[in-house]
């Protein structure tokens, strides 16, 4: 049989539970939020748009979990996407177009993990369900520049 030290089978069940620890947040899940960041990265998000969005959202008596403010914008947790879209279109009428506003996720593990960088593994849109991408194409102006580039090749 073989035979190894006690110190590497030692060394495996700590990589094993700190492997563990890390992929914790991937079962806590994930609750929709608005993030609002300002349109020109120069400018700073300050108390008094906090207080907007808090006053908007009470008036409009749509519920959130809570706020959260970070260096380049704000987010907004909420517990049900209804309210997530509600907000979006609130906000972005009470706010104005000096701000983007959009649909995001945030974790809902705790604190300490994100404090030790654990963070959930994000899936990409293939994973997600993808993305709806509309595309707007001047069709006259499209074909009356491929007849162009035609002409030019036929000569």
């Amino acid at each position: 049989m073989n035979q190894y030290p006690k110190w590497k089978y030692g060394l495996v069940l700590i990589a094993i539970f700190i492997g563990l620890i890390y992929s914790i947040p991937n079962f806590f899940g994930e609750s929709p939020a608005v993030q609002i960041m300002p349109t020109k990265t120069s400018d700073k998000l300050d108390l008094s748009v906090l207080g907007t969005i808090e006053s908007t959202l009470k008036e409009a008596n749509l519920p959130f979990d809570g706020i959260i403010q970070e260096p380049n914008g704000i987010k907004v947790k909420f517990t049900n996407p209804d309210n997530q879209v509600k907000a979006k279109d609130i906000l972005q009428n009470a706010l104005g177009p000096n701000y983007v506003i959009a649909l995001n996720l945030i974790s809902k593990s705790p604190s300490w993990l994100s404090k030790i960088g654990a963070i959930p593994m994000y899936l990409g849109l293939d994973l997600r369900g993808g993305v709806h991408f509309l595309l707007q194409v001047d069709m006259k102006a499209a074909s009356e520049k491929a007849a162009e580039s035609y002409l030019n090749d036929f000569r």
